[in-house]
């Protein structure tokens, strides 16, 4: 436990909140980012984490330098993989595989790892399953974008739902954690098929009328943006349905 407890206002609007710990030399700084995204937790050695929902936190691992495996349209490739690790206290180690693939696919998934520790079934089912592919925007070559397709488990099988009011994605998600997604610089969510007879996919005033598919898109330079909706998408859902998050989504 810290042993002290120092806030410190920043341009007077943020918290800076410093805890000093028993142990010499650590220091460890907890804020929101500049953009009131989300909280990040800073290490003495300057590496981060992010805390993303409960005490749910993403941090970035190691980059792989290339493994073999499938692109989500079925074609053997090999690709380097960037390790982003999932925790949650008292419960093993997650990991979340960015895949860039050697014929230009990319994807997202949670990794299953050779040895997999004992965990409930239906997050088990997720291993290396419902993948989130990363494709180019329509007609933009510097933004990318991923269809936002959350999670529902079906007895102990993980599936995805398609088709919703951006009401009911904003439920599934949590409407102040898709609020502070869309936040992020350049980062908004559209209808994926660039309906013009539906409403607008206004996370303030979220649609409750027509089902539509939603995408979100974000810059091509941002890695941590996908990382985030596809553990909100995928993981978070199956992680409530096991007991290990809250069910409420806020």
């Amino acid at each position: 436990m810290p042993n002290q407890l120092q806030q410190q206002e920043i341009h007077g609007t943020w918290t800076l909140i410093v805890l000093l710990l028993h142990q010499p030399r650590k220091r460890y700084v907890y804020a929101p980012d500049a953009h009131h995204r989300a909280y990040l937790v800073i290490r003495g050695d300057g590496s981060q984490i992010m805390r993303l929902v409960d005490d749910l936190t993403l941090e970035r691992g190691t980059s792989l330098q290339e493994k073999p495996g499938t692109t989500c349209t079925g074609v053997p490739a090999k690709g380097p993989a960037v390790e982003w690790e999932l925790r949650l206290p008292g419960r093993p180690l997650l990991t979340v595989h960015d895949t860039r693939w050697d014929n230009g696919e990319r994807d997202l998934v949670l990794y299953q790892p050779t040895v997999v520790p004992e965990i409930p079934a239906a997050l088990s089912n997720l291993h290396n399953r419902l993948r989130v592919g990363i494709a180019r925007a329509p007609g933009n070559t510097t933004t990318l974008r991923i269809m936002a397709f959350p999670a529902w488990v079906d007895g102990e099988r993980p599936r995805i739902k398609k088709s919703l009011t951006t009401a009911q994605l904003a439920a599934k998600y949590g409407l102040q954690q898709l609020r502070d997604l869309t936040a992020r610089p350049g980062v908004a969510l559209h209808s994926a098929g660039g309906r013009v007879d539906v409403p607008g996919c206004d996370v303030d005033d979220p649609q409750d009328d027509i089902r539509i598919q939603h995408a979100l898109s974000f810059p091509a330079e941002d890695d941590e943006t996908p990382v985030i909706a596809f553990t909100h998408l995928r993981v978070v859902p199956v992680l409530r349905h096991v007991g290990w998050l809250s069910m409420v989504a806020v």
